[in-house]
């Protein structure tokens, strides 16, 4: 599954982001609005984790959510 569905359905997805990383409000996640590189700075800063963490973490999801479908 490729960003830009994720992106154009984020109010499908914005469920499970909440469950993956429960830090984010649902006023940020309304913010982001399913852009991945806002998203990754958000978590970034959130948990306070390295960038290759977070792209790590990014791809992981995107395949769990690529299996659900």
């Amino acid at each position: 599954m490729n960003w830009d569905r994720i992106e154009g359905n984020w109010k499908q997805f914005k469920g499970s982001v909440k469950e993956q990383w429960g830090k984010l409000t649902d006023d940020q996640l309304d913010v982001l609005a399913g852009k991945r590189d806002l998203l990754a700075g958000k978590i970034q800063e959130v948990y306070g984790i390295t960038k290759d963490e977070v792209e790590k973490q990014l791809s992981d999801w995107q395949k769990i959510q690529k299996e659900k479908r």
